[in-house]
């Protein structure tokens, strides 16, 4: 990919707290108009990569680059193009959520308030309403109207459906992100509704312990993966072409989790372990991430 292509452009970057290294030298590019999902565990280090993404953090080692330029550098120019959605949405609880739009609005230089407007009424918000009493969900749906108004060209919503509901979540997923990658704009976010991203991602990036262990588009990463699940033991997986991302008992036989699916190779396999009968599925991605990051997994 062409780096003059890359909305976003992460190289080497190293955050350190103390002796802790909570990011470990991870690169990976985002292509601009495209959905990219971050994905880890709580502590995988994700929330410290987005700090340094938005410029809130200057890293031990590496840099980012938005749009070419360096975010450390560039930040006040830069975050005028770029719409942020936080974890933990926050405002002075007695602000009405009307306050909150004109204060955020003198932040930039283009704002469009008949889009706060109409998405906090499909979200069902009053303008008068104060921020203290919104949910948990709502607060964080004023935050990603908030965060549309100016027409960003970047879109970074750190974990969007916490605290939403099934509705709120499908709204999110379903209207609003699809509707920007459709525009030509560029979306990173965290989550751990893997589920809901499945069908709107381009591509995807995994984060264990620091590093990135995965970065590929999300087609070609279900495409690779299957579930074999073998009512015998068959040869070891060792001896064969196909790499398994994790191996189990499964009732009297075996499930593994391959990782290079290939169906020449697999028959191949089939045939040299004397198996006749062998259950083969396609992955959902919730599946691919537990196996990959290991999590309840014996290998």
């Amino acid at each position: 990919m062409n780096p003059a292509d890359s909305a976003i452009r992460i190289a080497d970057l190293t955050v350190r707290y103390g002796r802790k290294t909570a990011v470990d030298g991870v690169s990976f590019a985002v292509p601009g108009g495209s959905v990219y999902a971050l994905l880890g565990r709580n502590g995988a280090g994700k929330s410290s990569l987005v700090r340094c993404l938005v410029g809130q953090q200057k890293p031990n080692a590496g840099g980012v680059a938005l749009f070419g330029e360096d975010v450390w550098k560039r930040r006040a120019a830069l975050m005028d193009r770029v719409g942020v959605v936080s974890e933990e949405a926050d405002a002075p609880p007695e602000m009405r959520v009307a306050a909150l739009a004109r204060f955020s609005a003198k932040l930039y230089r283009s704002w469009n308030q008949d889009a706060v407007d109409e998405r906090l009424k499909r979200f069902g918000i009053a303008a008068s309403s104060r921020y203290g009493d919104l949910s948990k969900g709502q607060k964080k749906q004023v935050a990603l109207a908030m965060a549309l108004a100016p027409s960003p060209e970047l879109l970074i919503l750190d974990d969007p459906t916490l605290g939403l509901d099934v509705v709120a979540r499908k709204v999110l997923f379903e209207e609003v992100i699809a509707e920007l990658a459709d525009r030509g704009i560029t979306v990173l976010l965290t989550t751990h509704d893997l589920g809901g991203i499945e069908g709107i991602a381009d591509r995807v990036g995994i984060l264990r312990d620091g590093r990135l262990v995965l970065d590929e588009e999300m087609e070609a990463l279900k495409s690779r993966f299957r579930r074999v699940r073998f009512p015998s033991q068959p040869a070891a997986f060792s001896d064969a072409t196909l790499k398994t991302a994790a191996v189990r008992a499964w009732g009297g036989g075996t499930e593994a989790v391959v990782s290079n699916y290939d169906e020449l190779a697999f028959e191949r396999f089939r045939s040299a372990s004397s198996l006749n009968a062998a259950e083969v599925a396609p992955l959902s991605l919730e599946d691919i991430f537990i196996a990959v990051t290991g999590e309840g997994v014996q290998s």
